[in-house]
């Protein structure tokens, strides 16, 4: 928060929350440069078939014993 207020960081797209739902009095809702969104960002046309593909994928990268897209050590 202190960053966006200070414009170190210039804005942002929020989604997710430490604590959810953000609370009212959280000083996010009113900021010009956030913008809020209720935890449905993935909700999106045609986002389903794309994380079925990815799935799909990795799953045979997985059991090819090789490195799957997305992966995080």
């Amino acid at each position: 928060i202190a960053a966006l207020q200070s414009k170190q960081i210039a804005g942002a797209y929020l989604d997710v929350f430490e604590k959810e739902p953000l609370p009212a009095d959280s000083p996010l809702w009113n900021m010009p440069n956030v913008i809020v969104s209720p935890h449905n960002a993935s909700a999106s046309d045609g986002n389903d078939k794309r994380a079925a593909k990815i799935f799909v994928d990795n799953l045979q990268l997985y059991a090819g014993g090789k490195k799957m897209q997305n992966e995080q050590n």
